[in-house]
């Protein structure tokens, strides 16, 4: 993965990094972002984030968060909020955590605190009984998505400071998925929703 030395003259343009120049760029970023510096590309994200912000509990240091960043990395959200605990794994995230906004919040009361201030509602996500279907829901755009961690879901805590919660259709026979897949499935739906897809590259058409 990812391309050797610069090729011929040196650009100008001080958003490239000299190290990578010289050495290759071998991180795990789009063609558009090779050889750039790391505050480069967050600076150029930022200026066409999309206005939702993930959060998850990490009381049990959950191994999800990580993958839970990446996702949301791709997606390019406005935030990701860690609820609990600040230190998580983040091998998951494969260093997308150093392009986005991380922050870090006590407890759920004090992510519902920011969110009011935001003028953000909270959505949470978990097949929780009189929970609303992620499926027919018409998502804000500005919002934030709250997660739980695996296995125990949403805490009390964080129950109480959701808007709503939505849950995700399940046919098969496990009672719940993966904390990283559900947040994905959230985000996507958002995406879907608000977001213009971008045209795949030219060789990938034909």
């Amino acid at each position: 993965m990812g391309v050797g030395p610069w090729d011929g003259p040196w650009p100008g343009d001080e958003r490239y990094d000299p190290v990578l120049l010289a050495e290759g760029d071998r991180r795990n970023v789009v063609d558009r972002y090779r050889y750039w510096r790391v505050a480069a590309v967050v600076a150029d994200l930022d200026t066409r984030r999309h206005p939702f912000h993930v959060a998850i509990e990490n009381w049990q240091h959950d191994l999800n968060i990580g993958s839970v960043v990446r996702t949301a990395n791709a997606f390019n959200a406005a935030g990701v909020h860690v609820v609990g605990n600040r230190r998580f794994n983040r091998r998951g995230a494969m260093v997308t955590d150093r392009y986005l906004h991380l922050h870090h919040h006590a407890s759920a009361d004090d992510l519902r605190t920011w969110a009011s201030a935001s003028g953000l509602p909270v959505l949470g996500v978990d097949n929780l009984p009189g929970a609303v279907p992620l499926e027919t829901q018409a998502l804000p755009r500005a919002c934030v998505l709250l997660l739980g961690q695996e296995g125990p879901g949403l805490s009390e805590a964080a129950r109480a400071a959701c808007d709503v919660v939505l849950s995700i259709a399940q046919f098969g026979s496990t009672r719940s998925i993966n904390a990283g897949a559900a947040a994905a499935i959230a985000m996507h739906s958002w995406v879907r929703q608000h977001a213009t897809p971008t045209p795949p590259p030219p060789h990938l058409l034909a």
